[in-house]
């Protein structure tokens, strides 16, 4: 117990020194002494510290010999801190600043990959995904044999799954809502929003992984459709229907939902024959 006690002490007693010398730095009118306490800061992983002070001698020090190399620290300390958006801002503000910059490149590919770390999950709004998106795109422009070309090439892929997902997500909930209107105040069906959804990202997709399961919901929803159809339209529907599940069997003849096209199958032959 006397340890812990000794070294609580001990702790404190240094927090307290380095506090006490932050602030002194914090207080000196010597920007370059407090750059270096800066980089210090940073080199040492302290970069709530280090941000604290670079915030102030970003602007002093712009236009000198310093000023890209405290720009670009900046935005890595906030990147560090794990201040995503913020970092993004600084890398945006640094190659911009200086398109022919040292850190040029690196601060474009930051730029997407801050973006691309605030980026939510698939069920929510992924308009943060198509930022880190562009983002990368950009980075590729500039730089396309850049250093970091397959990180860019791989988070692309990668945000670009997001965007499947969510569109998955949106498929899957148009058909488990199947025959239920309140949703549908402009008209239309939720097999049909379902079908379209699923259509429009294997269109926009078309080497995505999730593309079996988009064909699935597709397969099924035509088929629920006809059979829940008008007497006049159900004809024309279970044709539509047949079809798409010769076609689904045809692409993924090993699939666990084979079974279920050929049921399906069966049922529209029995319809049309009627």
């Amino acid at each position: 117990m006397k340890k812990l006690i000794l070294s609580f002490c001990a702790a404190a007693l240094l927090f307290s020194s380095c506090a006490h010398e932050f602030n002194q730095v914090f207080k000196v009118n010597d920007t370059k002494y407090q750059y270096e306490y800066a980089k210090e800061l940073y080199a040492r992983g302290k970069y709530s510290q280090a941000i604290m002070l670079l915030n102030d001698l970003v602007t002093v020090m712009k236009g000198s010999e310093y000023g890209q190399e405290c720009l670009y620290m900046l935005a890595m300390a906030e990147y560090n801190n794990k201040d995503y958006e913020t970092a993004s801002t600084y890398f945006k503000k640094y190659y911009s600043s200086y398109p022919r910059g040292v850190f040029a490149e690196q601060a474009s590919f930051y730029s997407g990959q801050s973006l691309f770390m605030s980026t939510p999950e698939p069920r929510l709004d992924q308009t943060p995904t198509i930022m880190a998106i562009s983002a990368f795109q950009e980075y590729l422009d500039l730089y396309p044999e850049g250093n970091m070309k397959e990180e860019a090439q791989k988070r692309m892929f990668e945000l670009q799954d997001k965007l499947v997902k969510k569109e998955l997500l949106s498929a899957q909930l148009y058909f488990n809502l199947g025959s239920y209107f309140g949703n549908c105040t402009s008209g239309g069906n939720n097999y049909e929003a379902c079908i379209v959804t699923s259509q429009n990202a294997m269109n926009d997709y078309p080497y995505s992984e999730l593309r079996e399961e988009f064909a699935t919901l597709i397969m099924k929803s035509k088929f629920k459709l006809a059979e829940q159809s008008v007497e006049s339209k159900k004809t024309e529907r279970y044709r539509e229907a047949e079809d798409e599940c010769y076609g689904f069997i045809n692409e993924y003849p090993d699939s666990k939902e084979r079974s279920t096209a050929e049921k399906y199958i069966a049922a529209c032959k029995k319809h049309l024959k009627d």
